[in-house]
């Protein structure tokens, strides 16, 4: 089964879904990328702070699948926000990752406070224009922080990565993302599984035959967004896989859109060093 694609503002093709690696480290990570890789994931998401770029790398070393078949995804810290310090940062993540090349390089928060994530992003600029990341984006981004990026330097991010799910939903940054073509990447797209005995998602899922899991991530398919999940499970990995072989109607994705809530959010957010 092949995942399809969403081509991002700068012409890239990523794969719509992606295997996410939060909070997976050592030979567990190693060996969740190498399964998740062979069951027919390419999209592969990590982060400095998650401490496990060397654990993917190593996983992915594992695999016969070619690097040019893969899209790796990972994220500067904040610590490491200004534009020098992010090209050795992302000298450093190439390195634990054992590739000469990224897919796509992110700003893992704005960190207003530190008023670094201008000429940080003219780095990811740079980077990209040598060609040693293909795209460049942003994740925790609010409309503001994009609207200064755009403003001073006249390049729009190719995604902007957010907690999404049910019980979550941003429609209002979601809208700004199409407005502008900047693809939403939804991380914790599960809500680590907060929805799971929603009575409307179960109803949705006994008409399908498919999993309450099944039914939210087609459900970021059919709306747009690109979805990262993650799962240490060998069976919820291959579950998560096999979302392609149907598609929720215009009904469902309105009712699911009634879950809303206004304090659904479960990820905090990470300003510090």
């Amino acid at each position: 089964m092949q995942i399809p694609s969403v081509h991002l503002n700068d012409r890239h093709p990523i794969p719509q879904l992606g295997f996410g690696t939060s909070r997976i480290t050592g030979k567990e990570a190693e060996e969740n990328i190498a399964f998740a890789v062979n069951t027919g994931y390419r999209h592969i998401d990590t982060a400095e702070h998650y401490n496990n770029e060397e654990d993917i790398g190593r996983g992915l070393k594992r695999c016969d699948v070619p690097r040019e078949q893969l899209f790796l995804t990972t994220k500067l810290w904040n610590n490491h926000q200004g534009y020098d310090q992010t090209l050795r940062a992302f000298e450093a993540s190439l390195g634990r990752l054992q590739t000469d090349y990224l897919d796509l390089y992110l700003i893992h928060w704005p960190c207003p406070q530190r008023n670094l994530y201008v000429e940080t992003w003219r780095a990811l600029i740079h980077l990209q224009g040598q060609g040693l990341t293909k795209s460049i984006g942003v994740s925790n981004f609010r409309v503001e922080d994009l609207q200064r990026l755009i403003k001073e330097t006249g390049i729009v991010p190719a995604v902007n990565q957010i907690e999404v799910h049910p019980y979550f939903q941003e429609a209002e940054l979601r809208a700004f993302h199409q407005q502008h073509n900047i693809a939403t990447v939804a991380y914790c797209p599960l809500g680590r599984g907060a929805a799971f005995d929603e009575p409307v998602l179960g109803k949705i899922a006994g008409h399908y035959g498919k999993t309450v899991g099944q039914v939210i991530l087609r459900w970021h398919m059919d709306i747009g967004n690109i979805a990262i999940p993650k799962s240490v499970h060998d069976s919820r990995i291959i579950e998560n896989f096999h979302i392609f072989d149907f598609k929720l109607t215009a009904e469902d994705i309105t009712a699911i859109a009634a879950l809303h809530k206004a304090n659904g959010k479960i990820c905090a957010e990470q300003t510090g060093v």
